[in-house]
């Protein structure tokens, strides 16, 4: 089977957040594990390069909107190793392909009827790129979003004729109620699909920063419909030689954030319809990352520099905190003192204090060398969890997932304090049980080295290479598929304290 998972991609107009890596390290958490289960998978980020929003940062920079998107571009491009991401192509809707095909869509569209000509007023957030309804519309006509005052646009464009779709929408939300998940999120888009859906805009006339409209060249357009279609058009391009539209698409997980759900539920299907392209599978929405109170965000100029955080403590510290402390899915606060209580208590004094210990006292009652022993049925129950994470991860719950695996970290430390393995090797008539032990803790730690793989995988590749065990394909998750007899390697401290 396929896998398709993608992020939103990003605006150039500043460099990179901790935002922008927390939708990126939870697609790649889906799109690891999902290799781990033996799917051929596709993951996609990139950049959003058109439109107004980098017009007028290149602008205040000095800069052409090409000098700037190519600088920002590259930031965003060389994050994803630092946080050891593992997307198949990073798309840049500057790119030429994209720029192509996107044409070729949107020339459907209009040949299939779906496009004309009229007068567009509205108020209008240059940073949002996002004509505003009534009721998106803050105090004073203000952005809720961004806080600043909408501007009054007054020009003739060419409109999608969003309210043909109407019905087909209603009859997707229907028909697939997981459409959109969590339940709010689709609850939302349903709310607004069902106040009545109005024509849009699908170009503009003052803008010459964008995608050219092939019918009409004095128009370009309108950069959400240019940047919608890069999970779409990636395809026909990211693999040299060979087209993966056949293979991936539909899309399996869109992951976008709560701000851009409108685009994404009814915007994006609507459009696909027009273009007589199937919808993606899902959308899954997080929520913001706070900072006292407020969304984490470039224009209010809250943000955390995922850099230095990764610098400092590496990238797997900041993919278990992101995950783990923000219910994936909610709007969470975030905080470097949360940030530091988690690293110590959780990666550096649980997880990480369980495989040394372990490891060590293998080396020290066994020379090293894992006992040829049966495994204590007792943990059973504990470590026989991988069909659960795995339909946890199947609905995009990657924060319960991660906290069903790190209960059976507890539980595995639980037990080493059960069993005081060094008080047994003090007593040679306890010799097997002795066996039995490390052999079960062993075991264990690597069952939960390879559930947690995806979330750490720096960390557990070193822990696995230790064990003298690499395999992370899902079935080496099972407790029993390991073996004894693997002679143990050292193992440096996984978290040092900081």
């Amino acid at each position: 089977m396929s896998y398709y998972v993608t992020t939103p991609i990003y605006y150039v107009n500043a460099a990179p957040h901790l935002g922008h890596a927390y939708t990126t390290i939870a697609a790649d958490v889906m799109a690891r594990h999902m290799r781990q289960r033996g799917e051929e998978v596709f993951f996609l980020t990139g950049t959003d390069e058109h439109g107004e929003p980098v017009a007028q940062a290149a602008e205040r920079a000095g800069v052409s909107p090409r000098e700037l998107a190519d600088r920002n571009a590259q930031r965003f491009k060389d994050l994803a190793p630092l946080l050891e991401v593992s997307n198949d192509f990073f798309i840049r809707t500057s790119d030429l392909p994209h720029v192509q095909r996107v044409q070729d869509v949107l020339q459907t569209v209009y040949d299939n009827g779906h496009v004309y000509k009229g007068l567009y007023e509205g108020w209008y957030c240059p940073r949002c790129a996002d004509f505003k309804s009534g009721t998106e519309i803050g105090p004073d006509n203000t952005c809720p979003i961004h806080g600043i005052p909408l501007e009054w646009e007054h020009e003739e464009n060419w409109f999608f004729r969003l309210s043909e779709f109407q019905k087909p929408l209603e009859d997707l939300f229907d028909r697939r109620p997981d459409f959109v998940a969590p339940r709010a999120r689709y609850n939302e888009a349903r709310a607004f699909i069902d106040q009545g859906l109005q024509d849009v805009s699908l170009t503009r006339a003052k803008l010459t920063w964008g995608v050219p409209v092939p019918w009409d060249d004095s128009q370009v357009f309108y950069v959400w419909f240019d940047a919608l279609l890069n999970y779409y058009t990636a395809l026909s391009y990211a693999d040299s030689g060979r087209d993966l539209t056949d293979t991936f698409w539909p899309a399996t997980y869109h992951l976008i954030g709560k701000d851009i759900l409108k685009f994404h539920s009814i915007y994006w299907p609507a459009l696909l319809m027009a273009a007589e392209i199937e919808p993606p599978q899902h959308l899954y929405v997080h929520g913001f990352l706070l900072q006292e109170g407020q969304k984490m965000s470039k224009s209010l100029g809250n943000v955390i520099d995922p850099i230095q955080v990764v610098d400092t403590y590496g990238a797997d510290a900041l993919r278990h905190y992101l995950l783990r402390d923000v219910t994936f899915g909610q709007d969470g606060s975030v905080s470097t003192t949360a940030f530091e209580s988690r690293y110590e208590s959780e990666l550096a004094n649980e997880y990480g204090n369980l495989a040394s210990r372990t490891i060590a006292m293998v080396h020290r009652y066994r020379d090293g060398v894992v006992p040829r022993a049966d495994l204590d049925p007792s943990l059973n129950g504990d470590l026989e969890i991988a069909q659960h994470v795995s339909a946890l991860v199947d609905k995009a719950d990657l924060t319960a997932a991660l906290e069903t695996i790190w209960q059976s970290v507890r539980r595995l430390n639980r037990y080493v304090e059960e069993q005081a393995p060094w008080q047994l090797a003090r007593d040679d008539s306890q010799s097997a049980a002795l066996d039995t032990v490390l052999r079960s803790l062993i075991e264990g730690l690597r069952v939960l080295t390879v559930l947690l793989h995806a979330y750490l995988p720096a960390a557990t590749e070193r822990v696995l290479t230790a064990l003298d065990q690499p395999r992370t394909d899902y079935a080496a998750a099972a407790y029993g598929a390991g073996e004894g007899g693997s002679g143990l390697g050292a193992l440096e401290p996984l978290f040092p304290k900081r």
